[in-house]
């Protein structure tokens, strides 16, 4: 538990006063069946309880283990990334009960967010929470040495380093902290550091980790040597660095350790998740519950609860919230003969026609929004709901990042840099997996729209159309020079003292 006398900015909330001893026991408790660490009962030991505070912390190798699954733990919070990268762009809208039910979603979803907005201050304080905690174990790295300590510092730096892109992609600059806690003074003199600032921050983090990463996860859920170079040659393409992207994604496809899985519509399942596309995700458990009073304390994945179809009563899927909802005109994207569409958007009329009992089944509609189409990747299926509020406890992983993403992000940095025949064969790799026909690639418009394709409601299309410079071309109410950054939470300006800039045109 962390206790805070007076206010200050909750982006510093767990640097200030963060005792691994007083939180171990929810952080293992919460991550033990997240992480399938081989003995939970042993992790959670700690004999005697309380006895330390965090000055006395690390001092045993368990001591960092824990205070690494803490630094993990934060990574439970990607769902609200997933929503606002597909609501703020073309492919979504934000639906739900009303539109007074998660205002800041639907103020992202017509372009009229400011700075006062739920959601945004969530992704900035959450993501800074799982800074805060892998900085107090880098600050702690040189108390004593143990076998193994190497690959978990790598992957601190690597989750560091998520949580910075994170952080950036939304807001530009922001507060650069690395290896320190702060106290109330430091934190509100702290200054916004520069983008490029962060990005070198997040590079050096990755190439630091990747030599001490394993290229096989030890166990389920940790991070691994392709990961970290996936989100290398990610940070690399946000930058426009394409001549220092591409050998970073073409070693992770010429390791042959990945391939595309030969059925499209199985890699949204939980039975198959685990598959030779998986690069990089998140890993949730559907034992353990959460509430809607602290999203960030959820253990399952509250996306497919979600986004689930509203008081629905038939076979196959489970009821929910209806959030994220597709548009008519993500739909028609997609060729009929492409398989990707229905994998992609449930069309819930024509589903309930197809059925042989179609009069028996029933669903109502949120005052949120219809559009007659819902998320049919992050949904809430029978045989895949978790417990206690199976709203909140989809055991079904969030896939970060996948092998088709990689290959489409090589494609874009071979293309940029004038091979268009190896480009338009990544591409059509892609489209090759399921089955249609090839395509020309001769800009950037064809890679983007063969990445909505693949990658739709997964949460890259706000900002793979704002790095590109197309926003505005897509996504109604958009204005240039201000919505390409999301603002600065008013509150962490008000705590930090008032001395940091808001974005431009908020």
């Amino acid at each position: 538990m962390v206790f805070i006398l007076k206010p200050v900015p909750l982006w510093v909330e767990f640097n200030l006063n963060f005792n691994p001893m007083k939180t171990v026991f929810r952080i293992a408790a919460l991550l033990c069946l997240t992480l399938s660490f081989s003995s939970c009962d042993d992790f959670l030991e700690v004999n005697p309880p309380y006895a330390q505070d965090a000055e006395n912390y690390f001092r045993t190798p368990e001591d960092y283990q824990r205070a690494l699954v803490g630094a993990y733990d934060l990574l439970q919070s990607s769902f609200l990334s997933v929503w606002i990268g597909e609501i703020a762009s073309d492919n979504t809208i934000a639906g739900g009960e009303s539109f007074n039910d998660t205002q800041g979603l639907h103020q992202i979803d017509g372009m009229q967010h400011g700075a006062v907005n739920t959601e945004l201050r969530n992704v900035f304080r959450w993501n800074y929470a799982g800074i805060g905690r892998v900085n107090f174990i880098m600050e702690n790295k040189d108390n004593i040495d143990f076998p193994g300590k190497a690959q978990l510092l790598a992957e601190a730096r690597f989750l560091r380093a998520f949580y910075y892109f994170e952080l950036t992609k939304f807001f530009g600059d922001v507060p650069l902290i690395v290896d320190e806690r702060l106290g109330i003074e430091e934190a509100a003199q702290r200054p916004r550091a520069a983008q490029s600032d962060v990005y070198a921050q997040i590079v050096a983090d990755l190439q630091a980790s990747i030599p001490d990463l394993s290229t096989i996860a030890s166990q389920k859920g940790r991070v691994t040597k392709a990961a970290a170079q996936a989100l290398l040659g990610k940070a690399y393409l946000y930058q426009n660095k394409y001549s220092d992207a591409l050998p970073v994604f073409e070693e992770i496809i010429q390791s042959g350790q990945f391939a595309l899985h030969p059925n499209y519509s199985e890699l949204w399942t939980l039975v198959n998740e685990q598959n030779s596309e998986t690069i990089f995700s998140v890993e949730y458990s559907g034992l353990e519950g959460g509430s809607y009073g602290c999203l960030v304390c959820l253990e399952g994945n509250a996306g497919p609860g979600f986004h689930g179809i509203r008081q629905y009563t038939g076979p196959v899927y489970g009821d929910g919230n209806s959030y994220n909802l597709p548009t008519a005109e993500l739909y028609s994207a997609f060729a009929p003969i492409d398989p990707r569409r229905n994998a992609t958007v449930l069309d819930i009329e024509a589903f309930i026609a197809a059925q042989p009992n179609p009069a028996a089944i029933t669903y109502a509609i949120g005052g949120g929004g219809h559009t007659g189409y819902y998320n049919n990747k992050y949904i809430k299926r029978q045989g895949e709901i978790g417990l206690p509020d199976n709203d909140l406890t989809s055991p079904l992983n969030y896939k970060v990042i996948r092998y088709a993403d990689v290959l489409l992000m090589a494609a874009e940095a071979h293309l940029m840099t004038g091979n268009k025949p190896q480009a338009q064969q990544y591409v059509n790799q892609v489209r090759s997996r399921v089955q249609i026909p090839g395509i020309s690639v001769n800009s950037i418009d064809d890679i983007l729209k063969e990445r909505r394709l693949e990658l739709s409601c997964e949460g890259h299309r706000f900002f793979d159309l704002v790095r590109t410079g197309k926003a505005a071309d897509f996504i109604p109410g958009f204005v240039p020079s201000k919505h390409e950054l999301f603002p600065i939470p008013q509150v962490e300006i008000d705590l930090a003292g008032g001395s940091w800039m808001q974005n431009p045109g908020y």
